[in-house]
């Protein structure tokens, strides 16, 4: 028994928060700017990434300490490309960067559902191909992506959103397992509802259930880092029972899932965000 615990810890991801160059994309507001602040009390230097170039000024000079900041817009792939180049050794990539695409499929243009699969999906997995191979040459590394419960749950009104966030956790948990062994870890931190920062707050609305906190999808953050954890679901655990119930019984359990549907008058109020 000694010996499997021995060779188990020789596969796990030797990597130290402080001293780490981490990447945060998304983080020219909202929740990406709560991680990224996060991270750096742990001592990690930041490269904040965004389109919008004085939220992400205002976010590199709070933080101080050779804080870097790369605009890009991943919907544009030689953006993404260029994101990876500029942002020099990256150690830990946190993809946050994501857009809502909440609404009924036919009231969403063909272009609004190509930027949300450009942005939550494509930018995400081509951006994590640029990065890795300098982990795997080193070592150690690790790639946490922000998904969403959405991504276990199924409900109306976000059919393209779930879509996005099903890849983005299918993509997560088949690449730790790719790479298992080589010091490099890959996480998915899944929220519910998150409260006061961010797409779903932005919108005025709030949940039927209770919401997350930023706060506490960024100090789960941090735990996946620091523990290689696979999924760290950020939700009480009614709402951690419920969708894994529903990756189980999709359709039985879609009463139960009815409080987690978006409100027509938040899918309004994010239209400009798509």
């Amino acid at each position: 028994m000694s010996s499997v615990r021995a060779r188990l810890r020789s596969r796990s991801p030797r990597l130290s928060l402080p001293g780490s160059t981490c990447l945060v994309t998304g983080a020219s507001g909202g929740l990406g700017a709560t991680i990224a602040r996060r991270l750096h009390r742990e001592g990690a230097r930041l490269v904040v990434s965004g389109r919008r170039v004085d939220e992400l000024t205002s976010l590199a000079a709070e933080l101080g300490d050779g804080t870097a900041v790369v605009a890009a817009d991943l919907a544009r792939l030689e953006d993404v490309r260029r994101l990876a180049r500029d942002s020099g050794g990256v150690d830990i990539l946190v993809a946050n960067a994501g857009l809502p695409a909440n609404g009924e499929l036919a009231d969403l243009s063909v272009d609004d559902i190509a930027r949300a699969v450009d942005i939550n999906v494509r930018s995400t997995l081509v951006l994590t191909r640029l990065l890795v191979p300098r982990m795997l040459d080193q070592g150690a590394g690790h790639v946490l992506l922000i998904g969403s419960l959405a991504g276990l749950a199924p409900t109306p009104r976000s059919s393209v959103y779930n879509a996005s966030k099903f890849a983005l956790r299918g993509f997560g948990h088949a690449l730790r397992e790719e790479l298992r062994g080589t010091g490099v870890g890959v996480s998915l931190v899944s929220p519910t509802f998150v409260s006061d920062t961010g797409m779903w707050a932005d919108t005025g609305v709030r949940a039927a259930h209770r919401e997350a906190t930023p706060g506490q999808v960024a100090e789960a953050c941090v735990s996946a880092i620091r523990k290689n954890r696979a999924e760290v679901l950020v939700a009480p655990p009614d709402q951690r029972l419920g969708v894994r119930l529903a990756g189980l019984f999709p359709e039985l359990m879609q009463p139960a899932l009815r409080s987690s549907v978006v409100p027509p008058e938040a899918v309004a109020a994010q239209k400009s965000k798509r």
